[in-house]
């Protein structure tokens, strides 16, 4: 029995389906979700002619139908600015499914759900019950990238800098196989006294933009290192992942800068792996195959950051020794659904394996996922699914309440995953 009291912001839906017996099973489903008003329409026209009086708190659309199909509405829906949480379904085949449900978040709509027919009340409750828990309406599990970012300048950034007030967040990896705590990726954050959270993406280019890029990787890499020795001390032996601008493969003294740091800290080079965007490496290779190569030569690991994503994957796999392949969020999240992104996925990791590569998943947000990259042989994983990034002071209390979650993520050597594939 399925208790629709976590559904209670759902008052009316509009169902979009040119059969009168797929809209009356939908209206049925709905009913025993408790949603009360339920209109419906034969084709996208009908809908729209609807929605110019009507306020529906969702609507359900299928695909394929005559006069006006589902991403047509989708497009007119975009046209006229009509921003109401929509679940596209159909019988057509899951690849289809999930291309127009991409097609309708870039276009900017809240797609909640894209469903494959025939519906059930639980799969409708558990797609309904997840986007009022997340409140994002995306349907992806991907923050809004629209958002109202604080005015901050270059000098209020040195200052943050010179002052300690950008910290350091630490996002788990761990063992796809085991669930064991492997290392950490360091993140930097910035909470201003006065203007709150400002966004990484956004203090990031403004240190990039005005020469400052430099002081703020090297703080990060100090904090970084200060704290990887203080879990040491502790018996908690990690690595930690750094991310390196392109504008510092630059710099010609950067592994120099580097080492001097590692020794400073009484680490061991190897439990340092710095990360580089593959696309960033296409008008930088010159000087950047040089300051890679020396940070490779003292020992430090060197990870292909948002792999497949870039332009030229192959051949800086060829010319840079990579020891790390990480994998982009794009090819991972969902991927248990999608055979397309089962195979990129798939392939990705083979060949990473081939050359004696670590693989890394990032953006891993679901147990299928999980499971999915266990069966694929990936060798660690981070994302919401394991943890957010978190403050230092929080790993160590986070770690002792992880070991029953370990296990449910530890693969049993007699499990065979049973993914929901695509036909």
């Amino acid at each position: 029995m399925v208790s629709p009291t976590s559904l209670a912001h759902l008052t009316s839906v509009l169902i979009v389906d040119d059969s009168e017996v797929q809209r009356n099973h939908s209206a049925s489903l709905c009913s025993e979700l408790g949603i009360a008003t339920i209109h419906q329409a034969g084709n996208g026209r009908e809908a729209l002619a609807l929605l110019a009086t009507l306020s529906p708190s969702l609507l359900i659309v299928d695909l394929e139908m005559p006069t006006m199909d589902g991403a047509e509405l989708l497009h007119r829906l975009q046209q006229q600015a009509i921003d109401i949480p929509v679940i596209v379904v159909s019988s057509h085949e899951r690849m289809l499914i999930n291309a127009v449900r991409d097609m309708g978040s870039v276009l900017g709509l809240r797609i909640v759900g894209a469903l494959q027919k025939p519906l059930t009340v639980n799969l409708l409750h558990e797609i309904l019950h997840n986007h009022a828990g997340t409140g994002t309406g995306t349907g992806t599990g991907i923050e809004p990238q629209i958002r109202a970012q604080p005015p901050v300048d270059a000098e209020m950034l040195r200052s943050a800098i010179e002052n300690g007030e950008i910290q350091v967040h630490y996002q788990p990896k761990v063992d796809v196989r085991t669930g064991i705590m492997r290392g950490v990726e360091a993140l930097a954050r910035w909470r201003h006294a006065t203007l709150g959270v400002v966004p990484p993406e956004q203090f990031v280019r403004l240190a990039e933009c005005n020469g400052l890029i430099h002081a703020l990787t090297l703080h990060v890499m100090n904090l970084a290192m200060l704290q990887i020795n203080a879990w040491r001390a502790r018996g908690l032996h990690l690595s930690v992942s750094i991310n390196l601008s392109p504008l510092l493969l630059e710099h010609s003294d950067l592994a120099h800068e580097i080492s001097s740091l590692q020794r400073c800290y009484g680490l061991s080079a190897d439990q340092i792996v710095l990360e580089v965007t593959e696309s960033s490496l296409v008008t930088q290779l010159g000087v950047a195959l040089g300051v890679l190569t020396q940070l490779r030569l003292r020992g430090f690991g060197l990870s292909i950051d948002d792999y497949g994503t870039g332009f030229s994957s192959l051949q800086q796999l060829a010319r840079i020794p990579f020891t790390e392949l990480k994998i982009d969020r794009e090819f991972v999240h969902g991927a248990h659904e999608r055979k397309n992104l089962q195979i990129i996925l798939r392939s990705a990791l083979e060949m990473a394996n081939q050359l004696g590569l670590v693989t890394v998943a990032e953006g891993v947000e679901t147990m299928q996922d999980w499971r999915l990259l266990q069966e694929f042989g990936c060798k660690l994983g981070q994302g919401w699914f394991i943890a957010k990034a978190m403050p230092a002071a929080e790993v160590l209390p986070w770690l002792r309440m992880y070991p029953a979650r370990r296990r449910a993520l530890e693969r049993k050597p007699t499990e065979s995953p049973s993914l929901n594939r695509p036909a």
